[in-house]
């Protein structure tokens, strides 16, 4: 690859590309008046090679594989998976996977859940079809989680409340 540039003490660079097309666009730009002032075809230097950025560049972006996922779980949300367990079994994520993201991008599912989120990270959410299966989940007894649901009342550090058909 090589490079126009000014032939004063600043070496701006006026184009770049191979030599042969720099050469008429050098031939041309004479002949029209447009450059003036003498010009220079230069071989571009190799840049120094960084080890460090290329391995930033080559880990993974949680953000970005994070919407790959989300993309997924929509994808088999349209073609009528509406419960947290089809959902898993179509995308061949688990379903704690599932249930987070499902609850974060806030996909209506068509079956009844109980849900139970951190009162301090509500990102930490944890889910069950029953009320058995949430307390075996959280260690507490269902009446408990049933009663923190309808008063909106904390059981194990958790908030409670279930989620009603769609």
């Amino acid at each position: 690859m090589y490079a126009i540039k000014t032939f004063d003490e600043e070496h701006r660079v006026l184009a770049t590309g191979d030599e042969p097309e720099l050469h008429r666009l050098v031939l041309a730009k004479y002949q029209h008046g447009e450059w003036q002032f003498p010009v220079v075809i230069e071989e571009e230097a190799a840049k120094p090679w960084d080890d460090a950025a290329y391995l930033a560049s080559m880990r993974p972006d949680p953000q970005t594989e994070e919407r790959e996922q989300i993309r997924a779980i929509r994808r088999a949300y349209h073609d009528d998976c509406h419960t947290i367990r089809s959902l898993a079994i179509k995308t061949g994520f688990t379903n704690q996977q599932v249930s987070y993201l499902v609850h974060k991008y806030s996909l209506r599912l068509r079956n009844q859940y109980w849900r139970a989120e951190k009162y301090d990270n509500p990102n930490e959410i944890i889910t069950g079809q029953t009320v058995d299966l949430l307390g075996d989940k959280l260690g507490a007894p269902a009446r408990s989680i049933r009663q923190a649901s309808y008063s909106n009342g904390i059981v194990c550090g958790y908030y409670i409340s279930r989620v009603p058909r769609a």
